[in-house]
């Protein structure tokens, strides 16, 4: 018998807010979930233990300030705007049948995108922590693990602007194929693969219905758990801060 998974779709929900309801689903739920969001306002996300000095290039960032994100969970640094998708995957444990550990969750939803590129005849390939395509990124991703509980967060490239990329350091810490590539020669968009987005994420619903009992919930349920009393990690840092803590 498939496990129950709850669905919520979201439209242009900012990336704060959606982190905040992933963090309460996490910590304040028992069920399974997976959260759509279709674009967002344009932010940078940072993983919990990112330091903006190594990863933002300040001086970019101040000709034209965008929100700074802490997420609760790992993984590395994005910027995110209104072409980025996300859908996030928050399960128990024993209802899924992946170890509670980063390499096997990685490996269980590369299994659940392969199918669309394979019938689409695309190169489809994990890579490290990344979902690429031949030798380029479409796909990163950011998990969080608790006792029993698992969340896998991914933001995905339905398209990018190369320019606006560039407010982004190379991190210390790169993944091996990139080869110190810049954005533009590292990256690729979705939509240069499906003529359109609805296909696309039409496709992703179909295959966690392979794997999950799908049942669609309101975005109102998920207020109501964010509301619940849970460790808050979330939060939108302050810009001054960010001014003085780096000259």
């Amino acid at each position: 018998m498939k496990p129950t998974l709850h669905f919520v779709s979201l439209e242009k929900t900012s990336i704060l807010r959606q982190l905040q309801y992933e963090e309460a689903l996490l910590r304040a739920d028992q069920r399974n979930w997976c959260l759509m969001n279709v674009g967002t306002d344009p932010a940078i996300v940072l993983g919990i233990s990112g330091k903006i000095e190594q990863l933002v290039h300040l001086d970019k960032w101040r000709r034209s300030p965008l929100p700074l994100i802490r997420r609760f969970s790992g993984g590395g640094t994005v910027l995110v705007d209104e072409n980025t998708l996300f859908i996030t995957l928050i399960c128990q444990a024993d209802d899924v049948s992946v170890q509670p550990f980063p390499r096997p969750i990685m490996e269980w939803t590369a299994h659940l995108y392969r199918p669309l590129f394979d019938a689409a005849s695309l190169p489809f390939v994990l890579r490290e922590n990344d979902y690429v395509c031949g030798d380029r990124k479409w796909g990163g991703n950011a998990q969080s693990i608790i006792k029993g509980r698992w969340l896998h967060h991914s933001s995905l490239l339905w398209d990018f602007n190369a320019q606006s990329m560039e407010v982004l350091l190379h991190p210390p810490k790169v993944p091996t194929y990139r080869g110190g590539r810049p954005h533009n020669d590292f990256l690729c968009s979705l939509c240069t693969m499906w003529d359109d987005k609805e296909e696309f994420l039409s496709g992703v619903k179909q295959q966690l219905s392979v794997h999950f009992n799908v049942i669609h919930q309101d975005q109102a349920i998920v207020e109501e758990i964010e509301k619940n009393p849970h460790r808050r990690t979330t939060q939108k840092l302050d810009y001054p801060h960010v001014s003085r803590s780096t000259g």
